[in-house]
């Protein structure tokens, strides 16, 4: 087949993106499929045209454009099938406020929250036990978080937010162990266990990608009851999002078993060492497996629509 890699784009993460294309890159050629790779950052009037011309696409892209649902669009409209996820269920879990009130009224936990925007400043009076973590509502490898333990420094950290053009997502601070649940076709994957560097106190951007970042134990030690009620709940957040092919969500974990969803991510990280392709490779796929198990699933999804 002729696939188009989309990766790069225009946000934070765009050198996380175009790192993951790579290995991407190889195992699609791997696979024997010739390789267009596509950058929306340097041509993004040409995708349609592009896209029309193709048989598959496979989008490696991180905040937006990609997780936001904008190329899944325009792929729609030249009926170019891709994996994972259609337009507004990629919208929906992007935007983590909205998928929380999800989450919420499916019966699944997570920690209480708080979203303030631009317009209403960053004099608006924080609602929630400190300590919160304050982040972007629309964004991801935790670029532009904050936690903050004192009253007097919620103001900066909201405006830390807005500087990227964001809403802020205010979330209480749930202490525990966390743990990532992949979901691979309609099926959970193993859970993960991060633990972060000894001198983080969560799970930043440098625990995610320096090489001596955060300890991931896969399967995770945990004990079974634990380990089969998340990933039934993350079945239901995924299918519940609207969500199809693949997906990860991140969980929170108390001392007392009381498991939180904190957001799901639909175009999770790509490399052979991110953690969705480290808990595939638990139950036997390689990564160049995974990478022609998630194009099968696209090709029979369709075009989403």
């Amino acid at each position: 087949m002729h696939v188009i890699l989309i990766a790069g784009g225009w946000s934070d993460e765009r050198e996380v993106s175009l790192s993951g294309a790579k290995k991407i890159h190889s195992a699609l050629e791997e696979l024997g499929h010739t390789v267009t790779f596509f950058d929306p950052a340097d041509d993004f009037k040409s995708l349609l045209t592009i896209a029309k011309e193709a048989d598959f696409a496979f989008i490696n892209l991180h905040g937006t454009p990609g997780e936001d649902g904008l190329i899944q669009a325009i792929l729609d409209k030249a009926d170019c099938p891709y994996q994972g996820a259609g337009p507004a269920a990629s919208y929906l879990a992007l935007n983590k406020a909205a998928s929380k009130e999800v989450f919420e009224d499916r019966g699944i936990k997570t920690p209480d929250w708080q979203l303030v925007t631009p317009v209403q400043g960053v004099a608006t009076p924080l609602e929630l036990e400190l300590p919160v973590f304050v982040k972007p509502n629309k964004g991801g490898s935790s670029l532009g978080m904050s936690l903050v333990k004192r009253a007097e420094d919620f103001p900066a950290a909201l405006e830390k937010v807005f500087a990227m053009c964001q809403s802020a997502l205010v979330e209480s601070f749930i202490p525990g162990v966390e743990l990532t649940c992949g979901i691979l076709g309609d099926d959970p994957l193993p859970l993960i266990m991060i633990k972060p560097r000894s001198d983080s106190e969560f799970f930043d951007y440098a625990n995610k990608y320096a090489e001596d970042g955060a300890e991931e134990i896969c399967p995770a030690p945990v004990d079974e009851e634990l380990s089969d009620s998340i990933q039934a709940q993350m079945v239901v957040a995924h299918n519940a999002l609207g969500l199809t092919g693949y997906s990860r969500g991140d969980f929170m974990v108390t001392k007392d078993g009381e498991a939180y969803l904190l957001e799901v991510n639909t175009l999770p990280g790509m490399t052979p060492t991110s953690l969705l392709p480290q808990a595939a490779g638990h139950v036997g796929f390689s990564f160049t497996e995974l990478i022609g198990e998630l194009i099968r699933l696209g090709l029979e999804k369709g075009t989403h629509k």
